[in-house]
């Protein structure tokens, strides 16, 4: 694909991560297709590049992970970026 590499979990940190400022955009497309109300095993084989039908357990890791992250960044954790840039 070209992009930055997925961990398999998000990082969890109280701050912006080096992973977070790459993952931006990603973190965009899982939060629109959040309130779209797509299914979150298309948004992960989309998205995140991981097939559920062949790593379920994977997969929902990956993609509740990154989302959380996403909100997280939506709900104040974006302003790291305002502060440091």
């Amino acid at each position: 694909m070209g992009g930055p590499e997925f961990r398999i979990r998000a990082p969890q940190e109280s701050s912006l991560t080096d992973y977070d400022r790459d993952h931006a955009v990603t973190y965009l497309r899982l939060l629109d297709a959040d309130e779209a109300g797509a299914d979150w095993r298309e948004v992960a084989s989309l998205v995140l590049g991981v097939d559920p039908g062949r790593d379920f357990e994977r997969a929902q890791v990956m993609h509740s992970s990154h989302l959380a992250r996403a909100k997280w960044m939506r709900d104040g954790g974006y302003a790291d970026l305002l502060r440091k840039n």
